[in-house]
C-alpha cells in the first residue's frame, strides 16, 4: 500500500508538476515551400510521422541503417544503461514490499558436560522476513526517482539509435554526392580528351598551332588528375560506410553499386510541414523527454534525502523448527519464533543528513538548468535547419540560372573557336565555368537534403513511431534486444 500512496503517515519532498518548456509560441521560420519535382509532403505534424527513411524509398540506404543500428557501440552502451536503471527500479519496488528467506542446515556436535559424552544431531529450517515500513515516504520516492531514470534511459536509447541514423544518413548523402562529382568529373575528363584528340589531328594537317595542341594536352591531363583525385575521396566514403555499419568493404561496394539507378544520384528526402506550435514539437525530442526525466528524478531524491532524517521502522521476525536427536534416539522437534518491531531514531550526524537535502536540492536546479538549456538548443537547431532549407530553396534558382547562362557562354565560344574565330584559352576558361556552375548546382542540392535531414533530427527524429519502438517492446529476454 505504501507503494501505491507514498508513506503511511506522509510522503516529506515535493510533489514533482511537469517542467514547464518555456518554449516560443510561434516558429520565427515556417516550413519552406515544397519543390514540385520531390514527393508530396506529408500533411501532419512530424510526430506523426511513420518510417521516415522509408520513404526515401532507397534499399541501399535502409540496409545501411538497419546493420549501423546493430552494431553501434552508442546504442549498446544505452540499452547497458537501460538494464541497470530496470534493476534499480526493480529494486526500489521491492523495497516496499516484505523480504522472505530459507534457510536450513545441519549440525552434528559432541558434548560431556563433566559426565560420558553424548552426540548431539540437529537439523534446523527456518524461514526469515523482514519488512521496512514506509513512515514518511521515503522508499516511495525512491521507487518515483527509480522510475523517472528508467524513462529518462529508456529516452536516452531513442535519442542514440536517431543519432546513429543520422550519422549514417549523413555519410550515405555524401557517398552519393561524391559518386556524382566523379560522374561530372569524368564526362568533363572525357569531352577533353576527345577535344584533344581531334586538335591534334588538326595540328598534324596543319589546321591547328602547337600551342593550342599543348593547352589542350594539359586540360585532358589537368581533368584526369581531377577525376583520380574524386575518385580517392569516394573510396575513403566507403571506408567510412564500412565502420559505422559493420559490413565489408565488398558488401558496402556492392550495395552501392547494385542498383543501377541510383548510382550518382542524390537521396530524396521525404518533406513534412512543422506548422504546430514549438512545445508540442519539442517534446517529441527524446533528449528533451530524458532530460525533463532527470528533472523529475532529482525531485525525488529530494524526499528521498528527507525521509533519512525521521525515524525509520521496521519489523522481522522467523520460524525455526529444528529436528534434533541425541546419541541415535529418536528425533523430536524443537520449535522457536520471533516477531517485533525495531524503530530507528536520528539523533545526531553533525549535520549530514540536512547537507545531503541542500545537495539534493542543489542537483535538482542543476537539472532543471540543463533541461531549459536542451530546449533552447533545440529551438535553436530546429530555426536553423528551416533557415538553411529557406536559403536553398532561394539560392538553387539563382544557381541554374547561372549554369544555364554559362553553358550557353561555352557553347558559342567552342562553336568560335571551332571555325577559326575564337581563342582556345577563352574556351577553356569557359568551360571551368560550366563546371563550377554545374558543381554548384549538385552542392546545394546535397545541402538541401542535408537541410531536411537536419530539420527531421531537431524535431525529434520520430522516434516515438514503430521504426524507433520502445525499447521494452523490442525485449525478448533481459539480455536480448531486436533492434531491427
Amino acid at each position: 500500500m505504501s507503494g501505491c500512496t507514498g508513506g503511511l503517515l506522509t510522503t516529506v519532498g515535493p510533489d514533482y508538476l511537469t517542467t514547464s518548456l518555456n518554449a516560443p509560441s510561434h516558429w520565427s521560420t515556417q516550413t519552406p515551400a515544397f519543390d514540385d519535382s520531390l514527393p508530396s509532403p506529408h500533411q501532419c505534424n512530424p510526430e506523426n510521422l511513420k518510417q521516415w527513411w522509408q520513404h526515401f524509398h532507397d534499399p541501399v540506404l535502409s540496409a545501411l541503417l538497419s546493420s549501423a543500428q546493430e552494431v553501434s557501440t552508442s546504442v549498446m552502451d544505452a540499452k547497458v544503461r537501460i538494464a541497470q536503471s530496470r534493476a534499480i527500479l526493480i529494486g526500489a519496488e521491492s523495497a516496499l514490499l516484505p523480504t522472505l528467506d530459507f534457510n536450513g542446515g545441519g549440525k552434528r556436535s559432541s558434548a560431556s558436560f563433566g559426565g560420558t559424552p553424548f552426540v548431539w544431531n540437529q537439523l534446523p529450517i527456518g524461514v526469515q522476513s523482514s519488512w521496512e515500513i514506509d513512515l514518511f515516504g521515503g522508499l516511495a520516492r525512491q521507487e518515483e526517482a527509480a522510475y523517472s531514470q528508467f524513462e529518462s534511459r529508456n529516452a536516452l536509447w531513442h535519442n542514440a539509435r536517431v543519432a546513429v541514423a543520422i550519422e549514417v544518413a549523413n555519410a550515405y548523402l555524401d557517398y552519393r554526392y561524391c559518386e556524382l562529382q566523379a560522374s561530372i568529373i569524368a564526362s568533363e575528363s572525357s569531352s577533353r580528351q576527345k577535344l584533344a584528340e581531334l586538335n591534334k589531328i588538326a595540328a598534324q594537317a596543319g589546321f591547328k598551332a602547337t600551342s593550342d595542341v599543348a593547352l589542350l594536352d594539359a586540360s585532358a591531363a589537368e581533368g584526369n588528375r581531377t577525376l583520380l583525385q574524386q575518385q580517392a575521396q569516394c573510396k575513403k566514403a566507403i571506408n567510412g560506410l564500412v565502420a559505422m555499419t559493420g559490413f565489408t568493404e565488398e558488401k558496402v561496394t556492392f550495395l552501392l553499386t547494385q542498383t543501377p539507378e541510383q548510382t550518382a544520384k542524390l537521396p530524396v528526402p521525404p518533406p513534412f510541414n512543422i506548422d504546430t506550435i514549438p512545445a508540442k514539437v519539442l517534446l517529441q525530442r527524446p533528449d528533451i523527454a530524458a532530460a525533463e526525466r532527470d528533472v523529475a528524478e532529482a525531485s525525488a531524491r529530494i524526499g528521498v534525502e528527507q525521509a533519512k532524517r525521521f525515524p525509520k521502522l521496521s519489523l522481522s521476525g522467523n520460524i525455526t523448527p529444528t529436528l534434533q536427536n541425541i546419541n541415535g534416539a529418536a528425533f523430536f522437534l524443537a520449535e522457536t519464533w520471533s516477531i517485533g518491531p525495531t524503530l530507528s531514531l536520528p539523533l545526531f550526524d553533525s549535520g549530514k543528513r540536512a547537507a545531503d537535502v541542500e545537495f539534493a536540492r542543489t542537483q535538482y536546479e542543476s537539472a532543471k538548468s540543463q533541461f531549459y538549456s536542451k530546449v533552447r538548443t533545440a529551438v535553436k537547431e530546429v530555426e536553423e535547419a528551416l533557415i538553411r532549407l529557406h536559403s536553398v530553396s532561394e539560392r538553387l534558382p539563382q544557381a541554374k540560372q547561372s549554369f544555364d547562362q554559362y553553358q550557353r557562354h561555352f557553347l558559342a565560344m567552342q562553336n568560335l573557336y571551332q571555325v577559326g574565330l575564337g581563342n582556345l584559352i577563352d574556351v577553356e576558361t569557359s568551360r571551368r565555368n560550366v563546371l563550377s556552375a554545374d558543381m554548384s548546382i549538385k552542392e546545394l542540392e546535397k545541402e538541401h537534403i542535408s537541410a531536411w535531414i537536419a530539420l527531421y533530427r531537431a524535431t525529434g527524429g520520430s522516434s516515438n513511431d514503430e521504426q524507433f519502438a520502445s525499447y521494452e517492446s523490442t525485449q525478448t529476454s533481459p539480455a536480448s534486444a531486436d533492434l531491427n
